[in-house]
């Protein structure tokens, strides 16, 4: 069965092995559960468990070095907005303690989210987030 230009049609994007792009291989299982690990360590952890997972898994596994360096900057960016509410914290005589609640609620939720979509082989990106390792 062949296109009208003459090219063999594409097959739909279920048949190319959950990947929309057939030039992005999908990651092993040991790669996958490093990342969905990584997510998972940044909520307990903050950036240290991610930088840890990084720095050992990096040049092994393309996948784990993308999402680990997703889950830091993420955790980097937590930390500067808690620093950011401390400011606005003092600033406002307290008020802006407030804020304090939903900081962590943030960090748990999309921290989840990432590692529920790691585990699936996706390429998770967090909202809002600083990316300062590229």
């Amino acid at each position: 069965m062949s296109s009208d230009n003459g090219l063999p049609p594409t097959p739909p994007d279920n048949m190319l092995g959950g990947n929309a792009n057939p030039g992005i291989l999908e990651p092993d299982k040991e790669a996958r559960t490093m990342a969905m690990l990584a997510h998972l360590l940044g909520i307990v952890s903050g950036f240290l468990g991610p930088l840890i997972i990084w720095l050992i898994k990096k040049d092994q596994y393309p996948y784990v070095d993308d999402q680990a360096k997703e889950a830091l900057n993420f955790q980097i960016t937590i930390m500067i907005a808690a620093a950011g509410l401390i400011v606005l914290s003092f600033v406002t005589c307290g008020f802006g303690a407030i804020l304090f609640v939903a900081l962590p609620v943030v960090e748990v939720v999309f921290g989840i989210i990432a590692a529920m979509k790691s585990n699936n082989g996706e390429y998770y990106r967090y909202p809002l987030t600083i990316r300062l390792l590229k």
